[in-house]
C-alpha cells in the first residue's frame, strides 16, 4: 500500500469515531447483514446480531433507501468496514429514558416481550425490564401466559444497568388505582342505591359482587325473593347486572337482589287470605314442620300437629322435599311474613262437606 493511498484512507475515517451515533442509508439487505452509507468512503456494516436481541430475518425490518441510526462499534472490521449496532445505542436511549422514569416515579407503559415462570419481561425502547410475578398483579395468578403481547403499565423500583437489574411493579400501581376507585366509590353511594356490578367471585354462601373500585357481597340469602340452593348454578364469573346496596360498614358493602317493588309479599295477604285454600311445593322440613313454598318467596308453615288428622311424629315420615299439597291458611301475619297452613283443617272442612252432603241426600229420600 503506498504512502499516499494510506493517508487518504486514513483521511477518510476522520469523520467518524468508535462510539460515535451517525445516521446510515441502508444500501443493501441480507437476512443476517445490512450495509450502510454512512457519509465515509467505507461502508457500514450491521448484523443481526448487533441490530437485535431477537433472532431477526434483518429483510423483514429494513430495505434499500431506508435510514437508520447507529453507533460505532469498530472503525475496521478488518475487511475495511465499519463495524455498527442498532441494539446497542437503542438500549442506551432505553436505560436513559427508563432512568428519567425511575427518578420520576413515572408510569411506563410497554408490551410483554416475554412470559417467564418467574414473571414478565417488557421492552422500553429495546430495554429489557423484569416484573416478578408477585409484582404482576395485585392478585394472585398462578398463570401469566394472558399477559402475552399485552401492553402493560407499570412503575421501575429499581434501576442498575451496570449489573442488567432493571425491576417494574405494576401491582402497587393497580393497588394505587383500586384505592382511588374506592375512595370515589364509597363517596357516591348509600344503602338503599342500585348500581351494576360484575361477578368476581361465587361461594356456596354467596357471590363476590365488583363495584368498580371495590366489592360487595351478595349473601346466598339476599339472591332472589325465591330460594336459591346453589350460588354456583345461579351465578358465573363475569356475569354483569343490578344490585342494590343493602348496607354499609366501614370497607365491606353488604349487597341484595330482593327488590322492594318485586317483593312477593306485597301482593301475599290478597292471594293467600285466612281461609284460603292453596298449594305450594314442600321446600324444608324441621321437627316442628314442614315450610311449604306458595310462590318464589313466599313460605308457609305446615305445622307437625296439622299435617294430617291422624297423629303424626315427624313431618319427613308423611312428607318429601318438592312434594305438591295442597292446605288451608289458617292465619296470614302481613308484618312479621308468617303463614300458617293446615291440611287438617283442609280434610275436616272437606269431611263436614261430605257429611253436609249426606245430610241433605237422607232428608230427600225422607
Amino acid at each position: 500500500m503506498s504512502e499516499d493511498f494510506a493517508q487518504m484512507l486514513e483521511e477518510s475515517f476522520k469523520t467518524v469515531k468508535n462510539g460515535e451515533v451517525v445516521e446510515g442509508k441502508v444500501i443493501d439487505v441480507k437476512p443476517d447483514v445490512m450495509y450502510l452509507s454512512i457519509g465515509t468512503k467505507a461502508e457500514g456494516v450491521l448484523t443481526k446480531e448487533e441490530y437485535s436481541n431477537e433472532n431477526v430475518d434483518l429483510t423483514t425490518v429494513a430495505k434499500e433507501g431506508d435510514t437508520l441510526e447507529v453507533k460505532v462499534l469498530k472503525m475496521n472490521d478488518g475487511d475495511g468496514m465499519v463495524v455498527l449496532t442498532y441494539k446497542r445505542l437503542a438500549q442506551e436511549k432505553g436505560n436513559k429514558r427508563i432512568e428519567e422514569a425511575f427518578n420520576n416515579n413515572e408510569v411506563l407503559k410497554a408490551k410483554v416481550a416475554q412470559v417467564l415462570n418467574g414473571g414478565l419481561t417488557v421492552l422500553v425502547e429495546d430495554t429489557r425490564v423484569f416484573i416478578p410475578a408477585s409484582l404482576v398483579s395485585d392478585t394472585y395468578e398462578r398463570d401469566l401466559s394472558k399477559y402475552a403481547d399485552q401492553e402493560i403499565e407499570f412503575r421501575i423500583t429499581e434501576f442498575n444497568p451496570r449489573r442488567r437489574r432493571i425491576i417494574g411493579d405494576r401491582r402497587h400501581l393497580l393497588a394505587e388505582r383500586k384505592a382511588e376507585q374506592a375512595k370515589e366509590l364509597f363517596s357516591r353511594i348509600q344503602p338503599g342505591d342500585v348500581v351494576e356490578g360484575t361477578v368476581k367471585n361465587v361461594t356456596d354462601f354467596g357471590a363476590f359482587i365488583d363495584l368498580g373500585g371495590a366489592d360487595g357481597l351478595l349473601h346466598i340469602s339476599e339472591m332472589s325473593w325465591g330460594r336459591v340452593e346453589n350460588p354456583k348454578k345461579n351465578f358465573h364469573v363475569g356475569d354483569t347486572f343490578e344490585v342494590m346496596i343493602k348496607d354499609i360498614k366501614d370497607d365491606k358493602i353488604a349487597l341484595s337482589r330482593k327488590f322492594p317493588d318485586q317483593n312477593p309479599w306485597i301482593e301475599a295477604s290478597e292471594k293467600f287470605a285466612a281461609g284460603t285454600v292453596v298449594t305450594g311445593k314442600v321446600a324444608r322440613m324441621t321437627e316442628f314442620g314442614a315450610f311449604i313454598e306458595l310462590i318464589p318467596g313466599v313460605d308457609a308453615l305446615l305445622h307437625v300437629s296439622q299435617i294430617s288428622r291422624n297423629h303424626v311424629d315427624k313431618p319427613s315420615d308423611v312428607l318429601a322435599i318438592g312434594q305438591e299439597i295442597s292446605a288451608k291458611v289458617v292465619d296470614f301475619n302481613a308484618q312479621d311474613h308468617k303463614i300458617s297452613l293446615s291440611v287438617k283443617a283442609l280434610e275436616q272442612d272437606v269431611k263436614a262437606d261430605e257429611v253436609s252432603e249426606e245430610a241433605e241426600e237422607s232428608a230427600e229420600q225422607n
